[in-house]
């Protein structure tokens, strides 16, 4: 096999993934974004992938873990296509069913997703294949030997011995070959740039019903920030996290767009004695509370990035739920867990009795003083302060039901995590940062703690071996947001190491024992090395 010919087999491969994954985008456009064969096969290896590796990807990775994956997928389907290409030129059926299997895989995870609408989100994915089985055994024949390039060629003499090589390689069609991989590059890039944009105008309608959201002024409005509560400190968090620098761990690999107007919450299950089907504009025309809440993810680890402080306006859980019935196990109530379910199909299961316990539970519209942005769960999120996001901050939700911790596991349980998880006890430093090297003399170490809903009262900073000294700490808000500290220090020359610690108001010192995020969140002291010089 000429090098030439491998070479354009191998193309040949490559371009029928590239008019499978164009065709397969523009039949999602009929059907739905979430049924497009990365986003499906991505969305399946999310679900089944263990969650020491899940943790791992977020902690290397971070918010970009999505991306990663889905590179991943297309870079082992690029990979199989350039081995199919070369195979196609001697089995041209072979190859052909190689590229069907492909395009069962992603049907069979299309439609076993947890939001799949049935079978018809097998579309895609088969359409791709079938586009891309097509190609694939049409460009390989171009590529077939032509016996009759050497009817004409000289003959050899029978007694020389020399043997023409045109004679021994049968010519292939170079120039048909071009022309129809040329053709098939341009159609699948039009079909790719047109499904790319029939996707996008897709969610123009939830565009058109955020932008029409105007949050009533709350029933209840948060205090002002007090002063001194954030820092005058180079180097440390904002009290506030703005929303575009809010942290964002879900296993959403398309971003759900979902239409207000259209939007229904349903509440019913266990003790649900008048279960309701709300819109957004019943929401909407609610008494309203705004609070300032710290959010946690059960991902972070210590000294990590994934917490953030907002400003949040929505409706009490707990009295929602009061008036369906509903009452907490600590009052003889019969149901103990609260399952929320989003339009993406994740579960998160919450204690009925945290929600209704008098914390400020909401079912969240507004968040810094604007509806909720799509990557945050507009039209409506859930938020328990005290709680790690994964029992209890369920986005772009759709669903109640309430029901027992022995009828039912929630996504995350299923898959190694606690069934109940409040938040940790714990600190960072912010500044100054890992390996840094600040000048001898005063240098201000600072950062934030958090304890939502036991608040903190005191954080402590050691140098290397020395005794814990107080810090000075911030303003504080309330005991569900973080509190800044600092403390000065003075710096001589050498390597240092700066360890801090957080005592809540319960009393409980941040533990110094190095835990894994699995199964209910991190903990140990933050630490970081620096050189003074």
């Amino acid at each position: 096999m000429d090098r030439w010919r491998a070479a354009a087999g191998a193309l040949s491969g490559l371009l029928a993934a590239f008019a499978a994954l164009a065709s397969a985008e523009l039949v999602s456009a009929a059907v739905r974004p979430e049924a497009g064969p990365v986003t499906a096969v991505g969305g399946a290896a999310i679900d089944r992938t263990p969650a020491p590796v899940k943790d791992w990807a977020i902690q290397q990775f971070g918010t970009n873990d999505k991306l990663v994956l889905q590179l991943g997928i297309v870079a082992v389907l690029a990979l199989s296509a350039l081995a199919l290409g070369v195979v196609a030129l001697r089995r041209r059926l072979v190859a052909a069913a190689g590229v069907a299997l492909f395009g069962v895989v992603g049907a069979l995870a299309a439609t076993g997703r947890p939001d799949s609408t049935g079978a018809v989100d097998a579309l895609p994915s088969l359409a791709g294949a079938v586009a891309a089985a097509g190609l694939l055994y049409g460009l390989s024949g171009r590529l077939a030997r032509d016996s009759s390039a050497g009817d004409n060629l000289p003959q050899a003499s029978e007694s020389s011995g020399d043997v023409p090589r045109a004679a021994t390689a049968r010519e292939w069609d170079r120039r048909g070959f071009v022309i129809a991989a040329t053709a098939a590059a341009a159609a699948s890039a039009g079909a790719w740039t047109l499904g790319k944009s029939l996707n996008a105008a897709s969610g123009k309608d939830a565009v058109a019903s955020r932008d029409s959201v105007v949050l009533p002024a709350p029933g209840s409005a948060a205090p002002a920030v007090p002063k001194g509560a954030q820092l005058r400190v180079a180097g440390i968090s904002s009290f506030v996290t703005a929303n575009k620098d809010f942290y964002r761990v879900d296993t959403a690999l398309v971003v759900p767009k979902v239409n207000a107007d259209t939007w229904r919450l349903r509440i019913h299950g266990t003790g649900v004695t008048r279960g309701r089907t709300l819109s957004y504009a019943d929401l909407l025309g609610r008494e309203l509370v705004e609070r300032d809440i710290t959010l946690t993810c059960v991902s972070n680890e210590v000294g990590g990035p994934y917490v953030g402080n907002a400003r949040w306006i929505g409706v009490p859980l707990a009295g929602l739920l009061d008036e369906c019935g509903v009452v907490p196990p600590a009052r003889g109530g019969r149901a103990d867990q609260l399952v929320a379910r989003s339009v993406d199909g994740m579960t998160i299961g919450t204690p009925v009795d945290d929600v209704m316990d008098g914390r400020d539970a909401l079912l969240v519209l507004g968040m810094n003083g604007e509806p909720l942005p799509f990557e945050h769960g507009f039209p409506v999120r859930m938020l328990v302060p005290g709680l790690y996001g994964y029992v209890s901050a369920c986005k772009w939700i759709e669903d109640i039901e309430l029901t027992t911790f022995d009828s039912y596991d929630p996504y995350w349980v299923k898959r190694d995590w606690a069934r109940e998880a409040p938040v940790k006890t714990q600190s960072r430093i912010d500044t100054p940062k890992p390996f840094a090297r600040p000048k001898a003399g005063t240098v201000v170490v600072a950062g934030v703690a958090w304890a939502q809903h036991r608040g903190i009262d005191k954080v402590e900073v050691r140098v290397d071996d020395g005794p814990w000294q107080p810090a000075d700490l911030a303003a504080e808000d309330s005991r569900d947001t973080w509190r800044q500290w600092s403390f000065r220090w003075q710096a001589t020359s050498g390597g240092h190491t700066l360890a801090v610690r957080a005592t809540d108001r319960t009393g409980t010192v941040q533990t110094g024992k190095r835990t894994r995020t699995i199964p209910d969140g991190a903990s140990g002291r933050h630490s970081v090395v620096v050189t003074v010089t």
